[in-house]
């Protein structure tokens, strides 16, 4: 489903923000910051708003600080939905959406990332998490069904149904807001249950109270309770591939496999327990 809120709270897009850099990468231009050099890498699907979003580079950047190589690529291929010009006229707005999205939709976006992925691998990257923001749940669900990632998190998403998670294989993490017409707390519970049936997947779902969608990337600086809520969601998704992407590497390298489909999720349980 999406909604208003979709498009609400635009961000003022700058090409320039953020501490890293921009360059193609496997075709499509992206934002990376972090060392490349690293064996863990993190991939950004934004929102309809794009990879210049200063607020997304800068949770980017946080990431990236801990160790990881991020890489925010430009899904839309210069062409994020600009909303600033309807603002005040719902109808319009929705229109003007519908009309983007039928070149942007969300279901391609697995096409698009599977070059960035396979770009990672051959760089060296060991284990690969990938974070989607609103309009980057579907293509993060996608990942996740195809084993190309080791860890999802799902910010404010859109466009999702439990039937985009059933065969989800790999831990995810999904984090709605109280106040969401797009995805509401009711739709999130229901990912909730059906994910507590499936205990051979780690699942993590939160409802954050007094937040709407988006506030996770889209908050107001100067609101200290809205830099409060983002920061914490932004610690979940820095917890959630801490926990498995780090782990699922030192399974890998303990049991010596090749195949990283191989390797169990209850097997990293295991052997964090004899650690």
């Amino acid at each position: 489903m999406s909604g208003p809120e979709c498009c609400s709270k635009p961000p003022k897009l700058d090409p320039s923000s953020g501490g890293g850099h921009v360059q193609q990468f496997a075709g499509l231009n992206s934002y990376l910051t972090g060392s490349p050099h690293s064996n863990h890498a993190i991939v950004f699907v934004s929102d309809i708003f794009g990879f210049e979003a200063p607020l997304l580079r800068k949770l980017a950047d946080k990431v990236a600080a801990t160790g990881y190589y991020v890489v925010v690529p430009d899904f839309f291929n210069g062409d994020p939905f600009d909303s600033t010009y309807l603002d005040g006229h719902p109808e319009e707005l929705m229109r003007a959406f519908q009309e983007w999205k039928k070149n942007h939709e969300p279901a391609k976006g697995i096409e698009a990332a599977k070059p960035i992925i396979e770009a990672l691998k051959s760089q060296g990257a060991s284990t690969i998490g990938a974070a989607g923001f609103c309009w980057g749940a579907k293509p993060n669900c996608d990942l996740g069904k195809s084993r190309l990632i080791q860890a999802t998190v799902i910010l404010h998403p859109s466009y999702m149904t439990v039937d985009d998670i059933r065969d989800v294989n790999i831990p995810i993490a999904i984090l709605g807001a109280e106040h969401d017409t797009v995805t509401p707390p009711e739709q999130i519970k229901q990912f909730e249950q059906f994910l507590s049936a499936k205990p051979e997947v780690d699942s993590y779902v939160k409802i954050f109270p007094g937040v709407s969608h988006g506030w996770t990337i889209r908050y107001d600086t100067d609101d200290p309770e809205a830099v409060k809520s983002a920061e914490e969601a932004h610690k979940i998704l820095l917890d959630w591939f801490d926990k498995y992407l780090n782990s699922f590497a030192l399974v890998v390298s303990l049991v010596n496999v090749r195949n990283l489909a191989c390797v169990s999720y209850s097997s990293v349980q295991r052997v964090q327990e004899i650690i």
